[in-house]
């Protein structure tokens, strides 16, 4: 196994490995390296869109992820606990 995905609901799996820019997981081709234990994109998520792992909302997008893109505190914003964000 290569990457995990949790739920049907997920728009991000986990890499198992480390994987480089061009390899294929599942359906998706990464367009960057991709680091273990690191998040990437299964789908074109669009800005401000919800960021689901294991079926639930854990941040939100801070600008538009490419399928196959990494996924991490570059590209996504945190909401829970925050006042002025909704999930």
């Amino acid at each position: 196994m290569q990457f995990i995905k949790v739920n049907e609901k997920d728009n991000v799996a986990t890499a198992l490995k480390n994987c480089q820019a061009g390899e294929v997981l599942g359906d998706v081709v990464l367009l960057e390296a991709i680091d273990n234990g690191h998040k990437f994109a299964l789908q074109d998520i669009p800005n401000g869109a919800p960021i689901i792992k294991y079926g639930e909302v854990i941040g939100k997008s801070s600008s538009i992820i490419k399928k196959g893109s990494h996924v991490h505190i570059h590209n996504i914003e945190g909401v829970r606990g925050r006042g002025d964000q909704q999930c």
